[in-house]
Formats: C-alpha cells, sequence, structure tokens
C-alpha cells in the first residue's frame, strides 16, 4: 500500500492538504501529524497497517502543504480541531477512526472526548453560518429591526435601543441590515469560557484598584438561559473580595443590565468618584503602558 493520491479540500482561509492511502470504500482513519510536522509523518507506517481501510493523512493548517491562515488570525487548538471536523464532513464521513501522534494526538483527544460542549457547539454553528454567510444580508424596515432588537434585549429601553441600531445598521435602499457580524451570535464566539482555578490565577496576578457597579435586576450569566444560575457570578465576586480587599469598590445599584443607558445618572456619579479617588492607581498592562480601572 505504498501508493497515495493528493487531496485538496476546500476552507474559508485556501485548502487543507491531505494524502490518502487505500480504497475509499474502506472504513476511515484520520492521521493527525504532530507539531511542525505534516502528512508524510505517516509515510513509513501507513503501508504496513492493514489494508482494509481508507488513511488520510492531513496537513494542519500552516503545515505542510496547506494553506496558512490569514493576517490575524491565530493558530490554536480550538482551530486544529475544527480542521478536523472540516475534514471529515469533505469527505462524507459520518463515522472514522483518528490516530494522531504527539499534537496530533492531543487534538483528536480533544475531538473525541475532552472538547466542552459549548466549544463543539461553536464549532457547528461556525460552519453553519459559512454557508449562510454566501445568502445576502436580510433587510429590515427600521420599525422591524427596533421590535426585534428590544424582544431580544428585554431591559433595553425604545430611546436606547434607537441609539444603538444607528451605529449597529446600515441604511440600504430598502430598509436597514444589521452591521454585526454573524459569527459572533453565539457568546462562544466572543467568550473564551475559562475554569475556577484559571479565573483565581489570573484575579491574584491583578494589581489595579477595582470598582465593580451591579445593578440588582441585571443579568449573572452572559448566556441569558442560564441566568438562574447566580452561584458562578458569586464565586467571582467572592474571589475579588478576597483578593483584592480594600482595591475592590463594589457597589449595588438599582436597576437592569442596560442601566448605563437607561439611567446613566445613577453610575455616573459612582464612576466619577472613582476615577478621581486619590488613592486609585492605574493597571500596568505591559511596560511603559496603563489603564484607567472601571
Amino acid at each position: 500500500m505504498g501508493l497515495f493520491s493528493e487531496l485538496r479540500l476546500a476552507v474559508p482561509w485556501g485548502h487543507i492538504a491531505a494524502k490518502a492511502w487505500g480504497s475509499q470504500h474502506g472504513f476511515p482513519v484520520l492521521c493527525l501529524h504532530g507539531w511542525l510536522d505534516n502528512a508524510n509523518s505517516f509515510d513509513k507506517l501507513i503501508p504496513l497497517l492493514p489494508k482494509d481501510f481508507y488513511y488520510v493523512a492531513m496537513d494542519f493548517g500552516g503545515h505542510g502543504l496547506s494553506s496558512h491562515y490569514g493576517p490575524g488570525l491565530s493558530y490554536n487548538l480550538l482551530n486544529f480541531v475544527s480542521e478536523v471536523r472540516r475534514v471529515a464532513a469533505a469527505l462524507k464521513w459520518n463515522r472514522l477512526s483518528l490516530m494522531g501522534h504527539s499534537f496530533g494526538g492531543g487534538v483528536g483527544g480533544m475531538e473525541i472526548e475532552n472538547l466542552l460542549i459549548y466549544k463543539r457547539k461553536l464549532i457547528e454553528h461556525t460552519l453553519q453560518l459559512e454557508e449562510l454567510s454566501q445568502k445576502p444580508a436580510r433587510v429590515f424596515s427600521q420599525e422591524e429591526i427596533l421590535h426585534r432588537s428590544l424582544q431580544n434585549n428585554s431591559h433595553l429601553n425604545e430611546e436606547c435601543g434607537n441609539l444603538l441600531l444607528q451605529r449597529g445598521t446600515t441604511q440600504v435602499a430598502t430598509g436597514v441590515t444589521l452591521n454585526s457580524d454573524r459569527r459572533i451570535g453565539l457568546p462562544e464566539n466572543s467568550f473564551d469560557f475559562i475554569s475556577r482555578e484559571q479565573f483565581e490565577h489570573f484575579i491574584l496576578k491583578l494589581q489595579a484598584h477595582t470598582l465593580v457597579i451591579k445593578a440588582i435586576h441585571g443579568y449573572y450569566d452572559v448566556r441569558r438561559e442560564n441566568d438562574a444560575k447566580k452561584e458562578p457570578a458569586f464565586f467571582a465576586l467572592d474571589k475579588l473580595k478576597s483578593v483584592l480587599k480594600e482595591r475592590l469598590q463594589f457597589v449595588e445599584v438599582p436597576g437592569n443590565h442596560y442601566i448605563h443607558m437607561n439611567s446613566s445618572h445613577q453610575v455616573a456619579s459612582i464612576v466619577s468618584s472613582f476615577l478621581r479617588s486619590r488613592d486609585r492607581v492605574p493597571g500596568q498592562l505591559y511596560p511603559g503602558a496603563t489603564e484607567t480601572s472601571h
């Protein structure tokens, strides 16, 4: 089984290159190489394996003959897991075996068992959106988009809803379109959720004085369907209090999630006082750079 064929599978940033051994009718085995290696990593091994399987060794993005990511895009484990899903989808595989070497084994392990549910949904959501992105953006009337915005954000009043839409929409011939990228429709696309241990580690590194204003009737979870689960938010607040001590100013005010817009005067005096306080020391981000705490 020394003979192989080269594959090029289209992806949004170019293509994923791969090489295949055996008959396409055999049970598929996707082979994942190590960091800074490529698909040739399996050239010696695959000819020695059972002949009734279909082996495909892919080059991860930025490796081998695969396209590099575009400027501004980072290479991370989740992206490589996503590439595995893309290859499987392109080859129309519903079931497969994964064989990985070193880093490739780590990627495969994430795919099989340890990938958190929200990350798996993120990958599937992204792939679905890429298909939808070929369609033109939906056009709304001004009244329709305002109604939809207020319906999706029950804490927002009409005046503030219109204010957000001034910058959040673009006028077209027959109405308005939304400016936001469809890919950020899920929290998983904008937030990288971390463990409690990671959160505690980050808090221990925090040097700045910090002001936290909590609206009494605000949200407790970025996923609003989970808002009844307040314990994680209480954990974060308790950890901030225990670590920062006098460097933390925590204030509760009556109002909802959009209090800074709906009743801005209620928070303006608190923020102003904090900014003017003499013991507030800006936190250092990088050598020579500072950021105002708020």
